[in-house]
């Protein structure tokens, strides 16, 4: 009898897509919290895609995102991605994913073989070391009594049982109806070792980095979240300029802060640095944020 998969296993199969034709692929989805398909899985499966179609010397140097309609977790998503640019140095791609003839999101990358050049870097910021931090699965229970639904508990906990992710400071939903500066920092690794292929932990990193860069306007509101059912929100665009080689099955501090919302939007962005206080990666993203009207 075979041995079940982990969660990281079932993780990376939802990123290894098939290929339909030279460059169209095709990815599936998994249960979400919210129906609809998770934002960063169908960012990160829209860099695997293009990076399937770049040397693999090319690493992505950066990402600008659109979502454009909420996915169906139980549909497949076709990925076509068009070859725009093969320079020298540089190479670019564009790639739209599609359900049901309409298209949900788009992507385009840059990808850049490696030089040597100028370097410097933003001080990382403090943060306690991340194993003196209680895990998802120790610190999720104590907050139960915030969710409208007792389950809650269990699904945000397989949703993320691929990724070891600890709160510096509590959480949005810890703290309902307390406003606090919008800033939020979280660790986080994969829960278990990856190949050495830093194509996929950029697009790992690039998984997790929707999970929770919208916490910081939350915070700002004294709002509890999506789980807790106080505010709606979805991501509209995204962006990501990766700086430097990094691991996600290392520890990674995920910098985040919002400095506005308004007009029903707000803006957040995030630095991730590496545990010796490299900053690997930088993020801006803008979310739809509204707060659900009382009914009459």
């Amino acid at each position: 009898m075979s041995e079940p998969i982990t969660p990281l296993q079932d993780l990376l199969l939802l990123l290894d897509l098939e290929r339909v034709e030279e460059d169209i692929f095709r990815g599936t989805s998994r249960p979400a919290l919210i129906p609809r398909v998770f934002g960063g899985q169908v960012a990160a499966q829209a860099l695997v895609a293009a990076g399937r179609t770049v040397p693999g010397d090319r690493l992505p140097h950066s990402l600008h995102a659109y979502f454009l309609r909420p996915g169906d977790p139980g549909a497949p998503i076709v990925y076509t991605v068009d070859r725009i640019r093969d320079g020298r140095s540089f190479t670019t791609r564009r790639v739209v994913a599609v359900q049901r003839g309409r298209p949900i999101f788009h992507l385009s990358a840059s990808f850049q073989t490696h030089e040597e050049g100028l370097e410097h870097q933003e001080r990382a910021p403090y943060a306690p070391d991340p194993l003196t931090l209680p895990t998802a699965a120790e610190m999720l229970p104590r907050y139960a009594d915030r969710f409208a639904s007792p389950d809650v508990v269990d699904r945000l906990l397989e949703a993320r049982a691929a990724v070891d992710l600890r709160y510096v400071d509590d959480p949005p939903f810890a703290r309902f109806g307390e406003p606090r500066e919008p800033k939020s920092q979280v660790w986080f690794r994969t829960n278990g070792k990856l190949a050495d292929d830093p194509l996929l932990h950029v697009c790992l990193a690039t998984y997790v980095s929707d999970m929770t860069l919208l916490d910081s306007v939350l915070l700002a509101h004294g709002r509890g979240g999506w789980a807790v059912g106080d505010v709606v929100g979805a991501s509209l665009d995204h962006a990501m300029w990766f700086h430097r080689p990094f691991r996600a099955d290392e520890w990674l501090l995920y910098d985040q802060e919002s400095p506005t919302s308004q007009g029903g939007r707000a803006l957040a962005r995030g630095r991730i640095f590496t545990q010796d206080g490299q900053l690997a990666v930088s993020v801006i993203q803008e979310g739809l944020v509204r707060v659900p009207r009382p009914r009459d």
